[in-house]
């Protein structure tokens, strides 16, 4: 009820459709229990997902469908406008966990329907993730313990993780949103400076939202599972997607990938597989070309580097290919749409009408270099090489408490910065 009475605060007329979804998953995940004698089990599995994907569908993708089907013929649809429940990506995509959990035999259906709804609803990871697999936490739902030392490490979890959002993420997408959004002529400089400050602010605002989400659940007895790992000191693209939002990834190959028949099937048959998870990757973050476009990228470096394996061949140049590789693909992502991606990527290309450097790289640089820097560096893996140390072990507390009082202070001060991935 806590749960949901946090979800209705920002979406009043939504949580009841998070509700309806709740309770249609739970009755099909106890239709499927009882049909399974029957070898019925199929057609319930199949109707629940349609429904749950149905859902998604006309909230997430309809208006974007209408627009394009507009264009094509030439007809006004405008007038389908529907809003985006907040998180309908996350929530969706754990009712079909549920679902497919049962159908698979990895776990039992719960009697209670307030149980499925906790598994939905549990507000730490609501609304940004991460996608908490039903198999995980199915025990914990009704045998969690919480105790002393969860409740302390995962406050502390959660104290970095708003200390990335507040001291990083917010400072790094003021400066991407700027010169983005700025409408004026780029400089070579300034347009890569942008895309590397959108590629820091991405990471540690969604790391930072993760971070937390694990720190609470973690406060209340859950355990949920990472969903980062140092993504940009990555060597290839494969790396970085066992390092990017690795529920997402662990998803699509346990419920999409490998049920097509993963790579254990003929090379086209394979081809097509990535193809089909990689193209629902891009679409499962937005209804934009640009989105689509941004997956279907990885589909390519993907399918070059498996069937090539050249970047065990760059050594050290290995890390430079996949960081070029990544913030290419976050320039696409976060470009309005693909004019606006291809003139971007074309001034860091060397066609930036501004020439190479200008006075806008100049203020950014000097402005804001010390938090670009300051991130680049907890992007690496310091902060657990620290925490094995006696010596930082004895301060991180102080500095813990240090991050809680500047993020508080920044927070009640700043204007509403909202996580990037609300939008999903």
């Amino acid at each position: 009820m806590a749960s949901l009475f946090f979800y209705a605060w920002g979406e009043p007329f939504f949580v009841w459709l998070m509700v309806l979804s709740i309770a249609v998953g739970w009755a099909c995940g106890r239709a499927m229990e009882r049909a399974a004698s029957r070898g019925q089990e199929k057609r319930i599995l199949t109707a629940g997902v349609v429904f749950h994907v149905g859902l998604l569908f006309v909230f997430k993708y309809l208006t974007f469908a209408a627009s394009q089907l507009g264009l094509l013929l030439h007809e006004d649809f405008s007038a389908i406008h529907i809003a985006l429940p907040i998180g309908i990506s996350f929530f969706t995509f754990q009712l079909l966990s549920y679902l497919f959990d049962i159908y698979y035999g990895r776990a039992k259906a719960q009697q209670s329907v307030l149980a499925v709804g906790l598994y939905i609803a549990l507000f730490p990871q609501l609304i940004a993730g991460p996608i908490v697999r039903y198999e995980t936490i199915e025990q914990q739902i009704e045998h969690r313990v919480e105790n002393i030392a969860d409740f302390s490490s995962g406050m502390m979890r959660f104290i970095y993780g708003l200390g990335k959002k507040v001291l990083i993420a917010n400072y790094m997408g003021a400066v991407a949103d700027n010169i983005f959004d700025g409408g004026g002529s780029l400089s070579l400089a300034t347009a890569w400076y942008g895309a590397f400050a959108y590629t820091l602010q991405i990471y540690f605002d969604f790391s930072g939202y993760s971070d937390m989400a694990i720190g609470l659940g973690r406060m209340f007895g859950f355990h949920f599972m990472e969903n980062f790992n140092y993504p940009y000191i990555s060597r290839s693209a494969t790396e970085f997607w066992r390092r990017w939002h690795i529920s997402l990834g662990t998803w699509f190959r346990d419920y999409v990938y490998i049920p097509m028949g993963g790579n254990r099937v003929t090379r086209r048959r394979w081809v097509y597989n990535l193809f089909v998870v990689w193209a629902l990757t891009g679409i499962w973050h937005g209804a934009n070309w640009t989105f689509l476009c941004w997956g279907l990228w990885y589909f390519v470096l993907l399918l070059v580097e498996k069937l090539t394996g050249f970047p065990e061949k760059l050594g050290p140049l290995a890390h430079v290919y996949a960081l070029l590789a990544i913030v290419l693909g976050w320039t696409v992502f976060r470009a309005k749409d693909l004019g606006a991606a291809v003139s971007y990527i074309g001034a860091m290309l060397g066609m930036a009408p501004g020439g190479i450097a200008d006075a806008t790289f100049s203020y950014y640089l000097t402005n804001s270099f010390s938090v670009f820097a300051a991130a680049v560096l907890l992007s690496l893996p310091i902060v657990p090489y620290l925490q094995r140390k006696a010596a930082f072990q004895r301060v991180e507390p102080i500095l813990a408490t240090g991050i809680f009082v500047l993020s508080l202070v920044l927070t009640v001060s700043s204007s509403y910065n909202p996580f990037i991935y609300f939008n999903f």
